[in-house]
C-alpha cells in the first residue's frame, strides 16, 4: 500500500494520544505521518476502553468507549488502525465475556461491536486491528481495581479471533513489536514504566505499522 498522501485514523487509549513520548511530536501516530507522507488523524484518548464500565469512573473522559468515538472520526480515511484492549484488562471492571456475544458490557462482546460498527461506518477503508503490547502485570488475574481478569494474553488471543473471523487484517504488536517490559533490557529500552513505550518505543510502533501496511495490497 502506498501510504503517501492517504488518510489514517487512529483509535486508541493512552498510547495512542502519546503518553510515554516526551512530547507529542514523538507519539507513534506522528512519527507515523512523519515517515510517511500521510494525514494521520489521532482519535487516542488516555484510559478508554473498549468495553462499557459499570462503576465510577476515575475521570469522565474513561467514560467514553471505543464504539461511541467512531461516529466522530474523519469518513474520508483510507485505514482506520484499532489499538486497545490493555485497559480492559488493566484497570475495566466489564466482564471478559464470551466469544460472538454482543453485550457491549463485556469486552467480547464490546469488541464484536466495534468491529461491526467500524465495518458498516468504513466500508471502503482498510480496518487494521492492533494488539496489545505486552505490559508489566500481563499475568495477573485480579486487575489494578481489584477485579478478577483474564491474563492480557487472552484479550489479545481474542481479538484475533474475531479478526480471523470477519477477515480483518491483524498487526500482532503482541507478537512482533520487539517490546516486552518483563525483561530488563526490554523495558529500559522501550517502556520504563512497564506498559507506556518511550520515544524509542514509540517509533518502534511507527516502524512495525509502516512495515505492515506496506504488506497490503
Amino acid at each position: 500500500m502506498d501510504l503517501k498522501g492517504i488518510k489514517i485514523n487512529v483509535l486508541g487509549d493512552s498510547i495512542t494520544q502519546g503518553v510515554g513520548a516526551s512530547c507529542i511530536e514523538n507519539c507513534f501516530v506522528n512519527v507515523l505521518a512523519r515517515k510517511t507522507g500521510a494525514t494521520v488523524n489521532n482519535y487516542g484518548i488516555s484510559g478508554t476502553r473498549i468495553a462499557r464500565q459499570f462503576g465510577e469512573l476515575p475521570a469522565p473522559h474513561f467514560n467514553t468507549p471505543y464504539i461511541d468515538r467512531v461516529d466522530s472520526m474523519d469518513k474520508d480515511a483510507d485505514v482506520v488502525l484499532v489499538f486497545g484492549g490493555t485497559n480492559d484488562f488493566g484497570h475495566g471492571d466489564a466482564p471478559f465475556g464470551e466469544y460472538m456475544s454482543e453485550d457491549e458490557w463485556t469486552f467480547c462482546g464490546g469488541f464484536n461491536q466495534l468491529i461491526k460498527k467500524l465495518v458498516t461506518a468504513f466500508p471502503d477503508a482498510e480496518i487494521v486491528v492492533l494488539t496489545p503490547l505486552h505490559r508489566g502485570s500481563e499475568n495477573v488475574t485480579v486487575n489494578e481495581i481489584g477485579i478478577p481478569c483474564h491474563p492480557l494474553r487472552d484479550y489479545v488471543e481474542m481479538e484475533k479471533k474475531y479478526c480471523e473471523y470477519y477477515g480483518i487484517p491483524v498487526l500482532d504488536l503482541w507478537s512482533v513489536s520487539g517490546i516486552q517490559p518483563c525483561n530488563e533490557v526490554l523495558r529500559d529500552r522501550f517502556a520504563p514504566d512497564t506498559l507506556h513505550p518511550n520515544d524509542r518505543g514509540h517509533e518502534r510502533i511507527a516502524d512495525r505499522i509502516i512495515g505492515f501496511l506496506n504488506t497490503l495490497k
